[in-house]
């Protein structure tokens, strides 16, 4: 069954434009072959110095931000790579949903095949709320996905998904299951384009055994 399909939960203010997926998830942390312990290396340099040792000041280190789960910043965030991971640690992490201005176009589509729920909002909506969670951290933000709303204590905020993510993210299904939706029709096609060119099917096989006869 599919997840609720609204989102509600702490905030944090990442007052950073143009946030790459190597700041959000650094390469020295893609070495495994699984999808396991991204979230220690997500926003590395931005949570530690260079010893290590955590930044006290960077929001998500901040005691009353523990637990933040939808992140509000700037324009162009996950733009640069296209590492998968950068969607797989933010989740890791425990972020379910980042609003901010516009998105890399690859993090986008990665994100919302992950059902991490990306939401874009006018740049005069982002500073706002922005302060409005960097005033109180016990300030909620729910986004509620069937009705494309994003409501806070001190607005509520109109916002777009194409129809294709939107049912993505109801539905539960990343973009083999939505295409899976459609297997009836695939399957009547396949079998109509085989009646009308039968000398495709099976080309592989057929040429494999001529190969073999001769």
């Amino acid at each position: 069954m599919p997840e609720p399909t609204c989102i509600a939960g702490k905030g944090a203010a990442i007052r950073f434009e143009n946030l790459d997926t190597d700041q959000i998830i650094p390469k020295q942390f893609l070495r495994g072959i699984d999808k396991s312990g991204l979230a220690e290396g997500i926003l590395y340099d931005h949570r530690f110095d260079a010893s290590g040792a955590p930044r006290p000041g960077f929001v998500l280190n901040r005691p009353e931000y523990a637990g933040a789960s939808i992140l509000v910043s700037g324009a162009n965030f996950g733009c640069g790579s296209s590492r998968e991971h950068a969607v797989w640690g933010l989740q890791q992490f425990g972020i379910r949903a980042v609003i901010a201005p516009s998105f890399g176009e690859i993090f986008y589509s990665n994100a919302m095949n992950n059902r991490l729920l990306l939401v874009m909002l006018p740049r005069e909506v982002i500073g706002p709320l922005m302060n409005d969670v960097d005033a109180d951290a016990a300030n909620t933000i729910s986004i509620d996905v069937e009705a494309m709303r994003v409501r806070t204590p001190s607005g509520d905020y109109a916002f777009e998904l194409s129809a294709r993510h939107r049912r993505m993210f109801i539905e539960g299904l990343d973009m083999i299951g939505l295409s899976l939706r459609q297997r009836g029709e695939i399957e009547q096609f396949i079998q109509q384009y085989r009646s009308a060119f039968p000398w495709t099917t099976n080309v592989a096989r057929r040429t494999r055994d001529r190969l073999s006869a001769t």
